[in-house]
């Protein structure tokens, strides 16, 4: 199971607490965990990946193993610690303002 870490307007439009665990069946990369998650929770949907260009929102990030993920090819396996369940994968809306 791939647990994962929501902020709260996520969590809010998804009506789930702040963690969610998902089951992947294919290779667990950022793209199939966001796939499944979309599947789970349809009103996410456009939310994490914009739904015309397949990319990331530029206001969302992804942390895992309390480093960056977010510019690495959403197609890379996450590392060993999120895939096992041990450490959750991060989606952290962008902190913005002055």
């Amino acid at each position: 199971m791939i647990r994962i870490k929501l902020p709260f307007h996520l969590q809010t439009l998804a009506e789930v607490g702040a963690e969610v665990s998902i089951a992947t069946p294919s290779p667990p990369t950022t793209a199939e965990v966001i796939r499944i998650l979309e599947l789970n929770y349809p009103t996410l949907r456009g939310a994490i990946i914009d739904n015309t260009t397949g990319k990331r929102r530029a206001k969302v990030r992804f942390f895992a193993c309390k480093k960056d993920i977010s510019h690495q090819a959403m197609t890379d396996l996450l590392p060993e610690d999120v895939i096992n369940g041990i450490e959750p994968l991060f989606i952290v809306g962008a902190i913005s303002g002055g």
